[in-house]
């Protein structure tokens, strides 16, 4: 079966059956009750349905990704509870990520002002990377094409529309650089 132009096997299908029946309802990791065997499982089938899993990661309940498609979890990664992942992310290693994050990879066009807005179609889609040993906050909104670098740390809640350099603590909206991490 093709999807976007990309196949997608039977078993990449089966899996995510079994994610958003079973798996995204389990759960989370940190519950006493289940929440080591549903870690597990979220893990299996995601090494099944992403175009690349690392070792030991966490894919938290209520984590959404779509069908999956080009998504890559670095190894000691995790997507918080009830994140959103659009296909084609890549998130390197050891890579934080709080409840209710989003990343969105394409945005409406608006440049015509005679015509209305939801009548111009849809922007090129810009894929979000995330490097290794970064940490996002609870809430954290990425707008498309962002790159999050090494050693960075996004606030919660924070509106993240720009670029920062490497070892960033960044915080609000419009996101602010609000120190370096590397001592000068």
């Amino acid at each position: 079966m093709k999807y976007k132009g990309r196949k997608l096997g039977i078993s990449t299908i089966g899996c995510l059956a079994l994610y958003y029946g079973v798996a995204y309802w389990l759960p989370a990791s940190n519950s006493i009750f289940l929440g080591k065997v549903s870690k597990a499982f979220r893990a299996f089938l995601c090494r099944h349905i992403f175009q690349h899993c690392g070792k030991n990661v966490n894919v938290e309940r209520k984590a959404n990704f779509g069908c999956g498609l080009g998504i890559e979890l670095g190894d000691g990664s995790g997507l918080g509870v009830g994140c959103v992942i659009p296909c084609d992310t890549r998130i390197g290693k050891f890579v934080m990520m709080g409840p209710n994050c989003r990343i969105l990879n394409q945005n409406h066009n608006f440049d015509r002002t005679d015509i209305p807005m939801c009548n111009q179609g849809l922007g090129p889609k810009l894929h979000c990377v995330i490097e290794d040993d970064v940490w996002i906050g609870r809430e954290v909104l990425i707008t498309p094409g962002r790159l999050i670098r090494k050693g960075s740390i996004v606030g919660c809640g924070c509106v993240l529309s720009k670029d920062f350099p490497e070892y960033s603590i960044i915080g609000g909206n419009p996101p602010r650089l609000i120190r370096s991490r590397k001592a000068e």
